[in-house]
């Protein structure tokens, strides 16, 4: 299967208009697409499927609990798949069957270890005030996001222990990345990481694709397993002001 991957688009401020990929057979939006929800019209009448998951950014200054079925809404009378601790089986043209598993996958500032978690939790306090979201009557505080973070994780985790049922391969989708080496080399390994990447090294190599956004930077790498290796790509467009959008692909293709 040939798959289109954008993220990170942030229509709210950027000019940017995105085509189909000559060849794709689905569009994967792997978060961080617009915070009005307004840019997800222009992938309406898209001519491939299209996969969204939401970023951090898709739930500024709302409730989560509210927000997420309000967005998936959103999404169905666009024509958009949304997907949040789901899978969905789809069938490439040659008629093979990709297990796709999706989720936030929120940071639960583990990145460093149990021991660097407090540090990294002072540091993601600063982001989450920048957010300014709920979960009910409360803030959508560190510990509220690594609460939600270990729910994430416990259910891929899960979703990847299972055994093949029709199924020839395993596309992760996380709008967070799964590990340190991910990281932006603008700030390398920080406190302020653990806010980005999660240390899901260990579960990596049961998929044989990870793809992520959220890091306002390029990654594609391989990490070993038994039989090959895994392929984690990003590909994340972020801000022209900033001179991320330099080297972004936005007709970038990954066959699985």
């Amino acid at each position: 299967m040939r798959l289109q991957l954008l993220s990170d688009l942030h229509l709210e401020t950027e000019q940017f208009d995105p085509e189909p990929a000559p060849g794709a057979e689905l569009l994967v939006l792997a978060g961080d697409i617009d915070s009005r929800w307004l840019g997800l019209e222009r992938f309406a009448g898209w001519p491939q499927p299209v996969v969204f998951i939401a970023g951090n950014h898709e739930f500024d200054g709302r409730d989560i609990e509210t927000a997420m079925p309000a967005l998936r809404q959103r999404c169905g009378e666009l024509g958009i798949t949304m997907l949040e601790r789901e899978s969905l089986i789809v069938a490439d043209d040659r008629g093979g069957k990709i297990r796709l598993l999706a989720t936030t996958r929120w940071s639960d500032f583990d990145l460093f270890g149990a021991a660097g978690r407090a540090k990294a939790m002072r540091a993601g306090a600063y982001f989450m005030n920048l957010m300014q979201a709920s979960c009910g009557e409360r803030p959508f505080d560190v510990d509220a996001v690594r609460a939600e973070a270990l729910a994430c994780r416990a259910w891929l985790e899960a979703e990847l222990m299972r055994p093949p049922a029709g199924w020839e391969r395993t596309v992760v989708i996380t709008h967070f990345a799964p590990s340190l080496r991910s990281a932006d080399p603008r700030y390398g390994a920080r406190s302020g990481t653990a806010s980005f990447c999660n240390a899901d090294d260990d579960l990596i190599p049961r998929a044989d694709l990870w793809i992520h956004g959220h890091l306002h930077c390029r990654q594609d790498y391989r990490v070993a397993r038994a039989g090959g290796s895994t392929r984690v790509v990003c590909n994340a467009r972020g801000h022209t002001r900033r001179g991320e959008t330099e080297g972004h692909a936005p007709l970038l293709i990954l066959e699985i």
